[in-house]
């Protein structure tokens, strides 16, 4: 396996990371020990990233990470993102409000079943924050403790370059597949 540095000062993570999207029932139900077993057959390969979302399963995709890495924590990068939300009459909206970040954040240490997550997104910028007020309450779960690195996900050039000024960006996600390059 292939490592590389994340950012600046980001951690060494594993040039091949695991993601969650795909195991979401987006694509059909989704066995939690069948994805442990991935979970635990990446770590003996060496891949030592791994992403999810509060968002992926209602939440169960986190929690079964968590039960895949209980024990195995160490020399792990545990990446999840938050923002996306389903309003009640079902349609899809961002939340990028700074009480809903420190919400999310300790609904997904709960559910990840550790202390602190090492590369927290913002899954979509909402539009209707500044993204200056987003990241300042992400900057203050670094302070607190709560999150090693801040990412951005699916971020404009000028939506970074704003958030940067407020406190570094260790990394940007963006959809890079077969339909989208």
């Amino acid at each position: 396996m292939k490592y590389r540095k994340l950012g600046k000062n980001g951690p060494t993570v594993s040039a091949i990371g695991l993601g969650a999207g795909s195991a979401t029932t987006n694509f059909g139900e989704r066995d939690d020990e069948v994805q442990i077993a991935t979970v635990h057959r990446a770590m003996d390969l060496g891949v030592t990233l791994f992403d999810t979302a509060d968002r992926y399963m209602k939440g169960r995709h986190e929690r079964m990470l968590g039960r895949a890495l209980k024990g195995r924590r160490d020399g792990v990068t545990v990446c999840s993102k938050f923002g996306n939300i389903d309003n009640p009459d079902g349609t899809k909206a961002y939340n990028g409000r700074p009480e809903y970040v420190r919400s999310a954040c300790e609904a997904s240490l709960k559910q990840l079943g550790i202390d602190r997550i090492d590369l927290y997104y913002l899954h979509r910028i909402d539009p209707d924050v500044p993204i200056e007020e987003t990241v300042g309450a992400m900057a203050g779960l670094v302070k607190a403790g709560k999150v090693r690195f801040l990412g951005l996900s699916e971020a404009g050039p000028k939506s970074l370059a704003r958030a940067a000024k407020i406190h570094p960006i260790t990394a940007l996600q963006t959809e890079y597949s077969l339909w989208a390059r």
